[in-house]
């Protein structure tokens, strides 16, 4: 017999707007996000401040969505681009992901971004921003 997975451990009362009870209370619902520890965050969120190229922050896209459920979405914002800032990136809606977890996956993003800038200068390239450059 295996295991059970651990899940995450609960927010404090009031702290955050995950709705986890709610979420484990409702039969059928996606608990993968639950999969979530706090040492498996820090692991993502290490393993995304060190992103070797494009293409390895698009399999990490994909790997969220497979492994947790989460979209996320990273593309140029909507005015220009000076600083890592003006990416654009968002994660959906999503039942039982804490507020915390939310706001560190684009800040570490941001970061790997600033550490390895030709990531980001692929990006750009793929939405032909700098195709004249």
């Amino acid at each position: 017999m295996t295991a059970p997975l651990p899940l995450r451990a609960p927010c404090p009362p009031g702290a955050c707007t995950c709705d986890r009870e709610r979420l484990l209370e409702t039969p059928g619902t996606d608990l993968r996000i639950l999969l979530l520890t706090r040492q498996e965050e820090k692991r993502l969120l290490d393993r995304l401040e060190n992103l070797a190229s494009l293409d390895d922050l698009r399999h990490m896209q994909r790997r969220l969505y497979d492994n947790l459920g989460v979209r996320l979405e990273i593309a140029p914002g909507f005015n220009e681009v000076r600083t890592m800032r003006g990416i654009a990136i968002e994660i959906d809606e999503l039942p039982g992901m804490c507020r915390k977890t939310r706001q560190s996956i684009p800040a570490a993003i941001r970061r790997g971004l600033e550490k390895n800038p030709q990531i980001a200068y692929h990006l750009l390239n793929a939405h032909d921003l700098l195709h004249d450059a």
